[in-house]
């Protein structure tokens, strides 16, 4: 089978591997193990790959380079607009010649491929939609609104599955209910009861920009600090946003937030293990994996009401739901911390959902797709 992805990822090269960003690349590598030929169309960068990014892992692997796509200013969207008819025709000849299309949405390319793909009707395909896929989200660009017509439109869109995370009603046929995962079933961590009574570990994961609000995670603990509450706050991944936050650090010379930037899977699963709470106010997700990996250590998520996240928290009996507001947020932690033993049941509950989402499972679901 050639299997052809579709992708806005950047990708590298480094000493003959290609790389891109590691969970993405670690759930594409179980769905290669089932195919012959890969074709990858995507960006490929020139710089050094990071600690974040993982190598593929395939004997018979082709990318097929083509521009970034960006629209964040006029002189990029220009240059973009210029490169359309290149990368069209090469999505054309690739689709032409794959057994099975699997586009990465949403994003860019993701949409790109969701126009070239009306004209292959006979082909098998596959989207992972890894945005919010919430009928009633309101805040979303337009093009992710089209990406999203397009895929549930089963008279344009033929032979596709689409995987997308949460249970909605009223979907077409060709929409299934998905997961990912982080961990296999032999990486359980067996569950201990954490003191919540001694010094408190929150978390945050995630790249550091407007959307993942981690400045907002920053003054709540603050605040929480300011109250009393004794805590400490490590703070994983890069962004924009880096600069920002450490001058908020040492203007208020605050010793309990500690910056780590991008680290190995190993270093964070180290974090993880001793940690009680993980934040996550995102303005917007899919299915957060900072929020299960947290879950799969006993690790209480504190999160915002975006996408499939209620349900992964099973309306609050496996976490904490919050509004993006420093006051009430505050207010609706503190009123559980006046309750160990109700967190000691709300972590456990936590893990035990989230070690049912392993690789494994990913494993033999992708299996039964690509069958």
């Amino acid at each position: 089978m050639r299997f052809l992805i579709i992708s806005h990822a950047l990708h590298y090269k480094q000493d003959n591997q290609l790389l891109s960003y590691a969970p993405y690349v670690r759930e594409m590598n179980l769905w290669l193990k089932y195919v012959s030929e890969v074709e990858i169309i995507a960006p490929l960068s020139n710089v050094k790959p990071s600690k974040i990014d993982l190598a593929y892992q395939h004997n018979n692997i082709e990318l097929t380079k083509v521009p970034e796509i960006a629209l964040t200013s006029f002189s990029k969207m220009i240059s973009s607009l210029l490169v359309l008819p290149f990368i069209l025709i090469q999505l054309f000849k690739a689709c032409k010649k794959a057994d099975h299309i699997h586009l990465r949405c949403p994003g860019n390319m993701g949409l790109l491929g969701c126009l070239v793909q009306v004209f292959f009707p006979s082909k098998v395909k596959t989207a992972k939609y890894a945005g919010n896929w919430d009928p009633n989200a309101i805040t979303q660009p337009k093009s992710y609104k089209l990406q999203k017509w397009l895929l549930s439109n089963t008279f344009l869109t033929k032979k596709m599955t689409v995987l997308v995370y949460g249970q909605w009603k009223n979907q077409t046929k060709n929409i299934k209910s998905f997961f990912t995962a982080t961990y296999y079933d032999n990486e359980k961590p067996v569950y201990h009861e954490k003191n919540y009574t001694d010094t408190l570990q929150f978390l945050f994961v995630g790249t550091l920009v407007e959307g993942k609000r981690p400045l907002f995670a920053l003054k709540m603990i603050k605040q929480l600090h300011n109250d009393g509450v004794n805590c400490r706050l490590n703070i994983f991944g890069d962004g924009v946003l880096r600069e920002e936050l450490q001058a908020y650090i040492d203007l208020h010379e605050i010793d309990y937030i500690t910056l780590h930037g991008n680290q190995t899977k190993e270093v964070l699963q180290k974090y993880l293990a001793q940690s009680h709470f993980s934040i996550l106010a995102s303005k917007s997700e899919g299915w957060p994996k900072a929020v299960a990996e947290a879950m799969f250590y006993g690790v209480i998520p504190i999160s915002t009401r975006i996408s499939c996240v209620p349900f992964m928290l099973g309306n609050e009996a496996r976490g904490i739901l919050i509004e993006p507001e420093i006051t009430s947020a505050i207010k609706r932690i503190k009123a559980k911390l006046d309750s160990p033993s109700s967190l000691h049941l709300m972590a456990k509950e936590a893990q035990n959902w989230s070690q049912n989402y392993t690789l494994d499972y990913f494993e033999t679901e992708i299996k039964q797709l690509l069958s």
